[in-house]
């Protein structure tokens, strides 16, 4: 700057002295600065021009990169939705199966039932057999010294005796037909009956269990919970305590007691590990993204 403003005061002068130099010496000047004009000018668009292209390339790589996450994006949402539909699908499938064993555990216990019945019937044939065969031989006349009462008289100083309890596969069979049929309310009674009057028997167990299912059935989860511990705790060998437990872990996740019941899952697979019971267990914690085992604490060794 300070050339130039020396190079203006110097045409300047010449001019004074010189007029002709001076229109000279401006003309050059301002050809010179139009040049440098121009140039800067023509600088200025080429940089404009050269940031124009590489926003393009910039913009460019960035729409491909959004492109890209996008895909990848849509393949983990239906790789996510595969994986969703084939743990159901392994889930309605154990459900399903676990169903099945159930039909056949109960077509058994029935069956059993009715040889129970045969049985009794061949018992009470055979005792009125041998009533006939005692009566035939015996020659008194009732009512007559020595033969005991006359008929219709009680002994002196009897009482009547008590109401003996229905058969045990008779009561717990009405108990399951009442199930199947949907009459909750006189299922539960008829297994309350066979608890009542066979507690040790195995049948006791199943018994509990269905009265636990009634509830289960009707959302009552709390009594549910209730009823699943007795066959648990009660009848721990029974073969309703997979079932139980799985059950229970069920209502309490459906009581949004998610912890409790993953305890309880864990603690299926520990106790029946080979169990239909406990493979879908297995596969409910997988479907809801819980460890089968629990992660150890810390201090203890890994």
């Amino acid at each position: 700057m300070r050339s130039r403003i020396f190079s203006f005061v110097a045409i300047a002068a010449l001019a004074l002295v010189f007029p002709t130099f001076h229109a000279y010496a401006v003309s050059k000047e301002m050809i010179q600065l139009e040049t440098e004009v121009q140039q800067l000018q023509e600088a200025i668009q080429h940089l404009q021009t050269t940031n124009d292209e590489r926003m393009g390339v910039l913009q460019h790589l960035v729409e491909q990169t959004a492109d890209n996450v996008n895909k990848m994006s849509v393949r983990v949402t239906d790789l996510q939705t595969k994986l969703q539909t084939q743990n159901e699908g392994g889930a309605q499938k154990l459900d399903g199966v676990s169903g099945q064993l159930q039909a056949l555990n109960d077509s058994i216990d029935e069956l059993k039932s009715r040889i129970a019945r045969v049985d009794k019937q061949l018992q009470d044939m055979q005792a009125q057999t041998s009533t006939l065969n005692s009566g035939t031989s015996s020659a008194g006349i009732p009512g007559a010294p020595g033969n005991g009462p006359a008929e219709g008289v009680a002994p002196a100083g009897t009482a009547p005796a008590a109401s003996p309890a229905p058969p045990l596969q008779q009561l717990y069979q009405s108990g399951l037909r009442d199930y199947n049929s949907a009459k909750y309310d006189l299922a539960t009674s008829e297994f309350d009956d066979v608890i009542k009057y066979y507690p040790r028997e195995d049948l006791a167990g199943n018994a509990q269990y269905y009265i636990a299912e009634i509830s289960y059935r009707q959302g009552k989860y709390p009594a549910a919970i209730k009823g699943y511990d007795a066959v648990l705790e009660q009848f721990p060998g029974n073969p309703k305590a997979p079932a139980a437990q799985l059950r229970k872990a069920e209502s309490l996740i459906s009581l949004n007691q998610k912890d409790a019941g993953t305890r309880e899952m864990r603690s299926l697979i520990q106790r029946y590990p080979q169990t239909p019971e406990a493979q879908q267990a297995r596969t409910k914690l997988n479907a809801m993204g819980v460890r089968i085992a629990p992660k150890p604490t810390a201090g203890r060794e890994q």
